[in-house]
């Protein structure tokens, strides 16, 4: 028996929500792992905690149409079913859902989901639209598969936060887990876009995160400075680093309250701020890379 015939492969809502419901009534526990497909090691982190935690693991595959912009890469977004088959059985995925677009969104399709605040900032800004796509295919999701865990990394940080309020106000039984960035031997952040870099974008791309941990240690130093210091100039300093550095362009580069997401503009609103979120989003060619570091002062 090969791995494969481990795992379920299913495009049917119905069907899909009729086989979590045998599995409930049998009392198992589902963990749920949201993806686009193309994996790698940083879905598999995921499904393997998933696995780990509840027993049962289900994990999507969704290029949701809904999300992209009419300029993004919706068509050419990386997909290889057959491999991301193999990999989630080697990671021990149960259940496989891979619907087609009409499946998602029939011919009648009008509701969807507001994000709200927490999605209008960062990348919220240059993708207008994007999380209200990701919330109502999160919400869908949820309503089909009813996890009792659902397991997201913390590399898309805003989306992690924007889906953790919907689900507390749109009372979804579901608790959603925090999971820690995966990333290459030289810091990179895994994402199923790295495959777009050629080789020397792709020894750039490390300096991003290397930025981003300067930038840290630097605001360390900051909070216990009774000066107080003009953040604007500080993240003015780091675009230009960045574009020295080798990338193409900054689209944002942003401190916040990891909490709330609300921008910190100098060293008062800095002490205040319960966690710190700096984040950004940079090119390199064709390809946008985002990261950021998430942390306590």
């Amino acid at each position: 028996m090969s791995e494969l015939d481990t795992i379920r492969l299913l495009s049917s809502p119905a069907e899909m929500r009729e086989e979590m419901e045998r599995a409930r009534r049998s009392g198992r526990k589902i963990g749920f792992v949201p993806t686009m497909g193309f994996f790698h090691e940083g879905h598999l982190q995921l499904m393997r905690k998933a696995k780990a935690d509840c027993g049962l693991c289900v994990v999507s595959i969704f290029v949701n149409p809904i999300q992209f912009g009419p300029s993004e890469d919706f068509a050419a977004y990386p997909r290889d079913l057959e491999s991301d088959l193999k990999l989630a059985a080697s990671a021990g995925v149960d259940y496989v859902f891979h619907p087609e677009p009409d499946d998602m969104y029939g011919p009648h399709f009008q509701t969807s989901v507001k994000a709200g605040k927490l999605s209008e900032n960062f990348c919220g800004a240059s993708r207008p639209g994007h999380f209200d796509g990701v919330c109502t295919v999160v919400a869908k999701l949820f309503n089909i598969v009813t996890p009792d865990n659902a397991y997201f990394g913390m590399k898309d940080y805003q989306q992690l936060v924007v889906i953790e309020r919907m689900a507390a106000d749109l009372n979804f039984h579901v608790r959603v887990i925090r999971c820690e960035t995966a990333r290459e031997k030289d810091g990179l952040a895994m994402s199923s876009r790295n495959c777009y870099l050629s080789a020397k974008e792709r020894s750039i791309a490390p300096r991003f995160h290397e930025a981003l941990n300067q930038m840290k240690m630097e605001l360390g130093i900051i909070k216990n400075d009774k000066n107080s210091f003009s953040l604007s100039g500080f993240l003015a300093n780091y675009s230009i680093k960045l574009k020295s550095g080798g990338f193409d362009s900054v689209d944002y580069l942003k401190v916040a309250d990891a909490s709330t997401l609300e921008e910190i503009s100098d060293s008062s609103s800095l002490s205040r701020a319960s966690g710190i979120f700096i984040a950004g989003a940079v090119y390199l060619g064709r390809t946008r890379l985002i990261d950021n570091v998430v942390f306590d002062l």
